[in-house]
């Protein structure tokens, strides 16, 4: 069996990473397709370049032979709160639809979960659409609880 790599993306995995994104939507049917001639917007690389000045930031890809099967983000958050513990915020969590169930997902978080660890992070937190019941049991697999309650203001 082929090991996954991990890596930073490059502007050239943005198309594979907004399909990723796209294919995870929490709608799923009722999820509007995806206008291939949206994947060169320059919007999508001026966001991924400041992504990547950040370095609380990282977007990682997982690669299998070769093929990006996987993506994250990273971010690391300084906290006033508990002395000062920093948190890392995982997000945009996606794995191809034939690559569930795999154990690849779970190694993605994990890997994640020790890059936090690495920065000094005290907690690893995330969200996940309420719709995402799948999802959910898989967080709560890999040790995560269901703790506090999210709220978004679109603006």
């Amino acid at each position: 069996m082929n090991a996954l790599l991990f890596r930073d993306a490059t502007p050239a995995d943005i198309p594979v990473m907004l399909r990723l994104s796209h294919a995870g939507d929490a709608r799923g049917a009722d999820t509007p397709p995806l206008d291939p001639a949206s994947l060169d917007d320059p919007r999508y690389r001026l966001a991924f370049d400041e992504i990547a000045a950040d370095a609380n930031q990282r977007l990682i890809v997982a690669e299998l032979a070769g093929e990006i099967i996987g993506m994250l983000q990273i971010t690391i958050v300084p906290g006033l709160p508990n002395f000062g513990m920093k948190r890392g915020m995982l997000e945009n969590v996606h794995v191809r639809a034939d690559q569930r169930g795999s154990g690849h997902g779970g190694a993605m978080v994990n890997w994640a979960i020790e890059r936090c660890r690495e920065r000094g992070c005290g907690t690893v937190q995330l969200t996940s659409n309420k719709l995402r019941h799948d999802a959910h049991r898989f967080y709560a697999r890999l040790g995560f609880v269901g703790s506090h309650e999210g709220f978004k203001l679109k603006l």
